[in-house]
């Protein structure tokens, strides 16, 4: 929508820019009468519901109404033109204006309006958020001694009584906790409570019951930036350690709390829903390695599924300038799913040896999905939210339909999940889709 809108204002300013040249005259009062008709067409469009009103559109509006205003006040004053008539001021005019809705129609042309994919379960899906205070951590980002506080979404079979398996999820690098919603709705459809994490200080913003919010810790982002694990392991290594750390201490932190609920008698559909004897953790990216640690971590974890993502946890140290791995065996069913981005190369990249042994490995519980064709963001909803983005971030475009791959995740997610926390039999969905 914000495309054909900036489309359509070209069009106007382009057959506004002919009229003045063809007529010789700036036509003030129908250069302003359009104006205010243009504001007033967009004000009919959002009532309508045509353009879903959203932070997208704000500066967009902003520029309508000012010009709406500008237009109106010189339609009353009715002052006749005094200047002559040049080309070159009609050329600047539409070059300027057309950059101008340009700038302003750019946050609806980058996070485009777009459908949230259809759920295929039997489940309404109910949402909750909670903010939760770990008084057993202190708050490294910050040094004013404040405990760790952690923003949690919930996605739930709302028309459903009885118990249901738990899924906690865990945002990559740079996200939020709503990366993955489209695949949240799907489990919650087919009878899982989902529970996703706003990692404090590595989510993009996070948003608590009282309004505060807080951003990404600019350390941390630079932290992002200078890990290479090909040029400087020990670095990327110390890196591993403190974002493991941090990440798997909010899971389990989140966890232990939400069985507690749960076992406690109360009237909260979130927690009563919640069967304390099955979980899952997913994540995508680090969130998703954070995931992987889960399983080694916690004994009460049944099954991981981990979007491309490396097991960072598993690196225990840097010898001769080699990462080393656990040479633990990872016994909990986990399922890894890859892009093209990382696919063709989890034998090269070194931090993704211990998947690369994986794809050759005997483990009857440990499985691989390649989805051919897309990229490493493609595997998250901001392929729905903002195609240009995605496109930028994984660095070429998406061969494969977005609908297709996040409709994939959602397929073999259930069926993985349902195989492992609920016992459906055998987990067949392997291998490339």
């Amino acid at each position: 929508m914000g495309t054909l809108l900036f489309v359509a204002a070209v069009l106007i300013e382009v057959a506004l820019a002919a009229f003045c040249w063809r007529t010789r005259s700036y036509q003030r009062r129908m250069v302003s009468s359009t104006r205010v008709a243009a504001a007033a067409g967009f004000a009919l469009l959002a009532g309508l519901g045509v353009i879903e009103w959203s932070l997208r559109y704000w500066s967009l509006a902003a520029l309508l109404l000012m010009l709406a205003g500008m237009g109106a006040f010189r339609l009353l004053r009715q002052r006749e033109e005094t200047r002559a008539f040049t080309a070159g001021r009609i050329v600047r005019r539409a070059v300027g204006m057309t950059v101008l809705i340009f700038v302003f129609t750019l946050p609806a042309i980058i996070f485009p309006q777009y459908e949230t994919l259809a759920v295929t379960g039997e489940y309404q899906v109910g949402t909750a958020s909670y903010t939760y205070v770990d008084t057993n951590r202190v708050e490294t980002y910050t040094d004013t001694g404040e405990h760790r506080k952690l923003n949690v979404g919930f996605w739930y079979p709302e028309n459903a009584s009885g118990k249901y398996p738990l899924v906690v999820f865990s945002h990559g690098g740079i996200s939020r906790r709503n990366s993955n919603e489209s695949l949240y709705r799907e489990l919650a459809s087919h009878g899982y409570v989902v529970a996703s994490i706003d990692h404090t200080y590595h989510a993009l913003s996070t948003t608590d019951q009282d309004g505060h919010t807080v951003r990404i810790d600019m350390g941390y982002m630079k932290d992002l930036q200078a890990e290479d694990a090909k040029s400087a392991k020990q670095q990327s290594y110390e890196y591993y350690q403190t974002w493991m750390k941090i990440r798997t201490g909010d899971i389990s932190f989140v966890i232990d709390h939400l069985l507690a609920e749960a076992k406690d008698p109360q009237p909260d559909p979130v927690y009563q829903r919640i069967d304390p004897a099955k979980i899952g953790v997913m994540g995508h990216s680090t969130g998703g390695s954070a995931a992987l640690a889960m399983g080694r971590v916690r004994d009460d974890v049944d099954a991981v599924i981990a979007l491309e993502s490396p097991f960072m946890y598993d690196i225990v140290g840097v010898e001769n300038g080699q990462f080393v791995f656990t040479d633990e065996e990872y016994g909990v069913p986990v399922l890894n799913v890859y892009s093209d981005s990382a696919w063709s190369h989890l034998a090269e990249w070194p931090q993704y040896a211990r998947n690369h042994e994986l794809l050759s490995g005997t483990s009857a519980a440990a499985f691989n999905v390649h989805i051919r064709g897309v990229g490493h963001f493609t595997l998250t909803d901001l392929a729905l939210s903002s195609p240009a983005l995605t496109r930028v971030l994984n660095g070429f475009g998406a061969k494969a339909d977005t609908d297709y791959c996040l409709r994939t995740i959602n397929k073999v997610s259930v069926a993985f999940f349902d195989a492992y926390l609920k016992g459906a039999g055998p987990f067949t969905a392997g291998g490339t889709y």
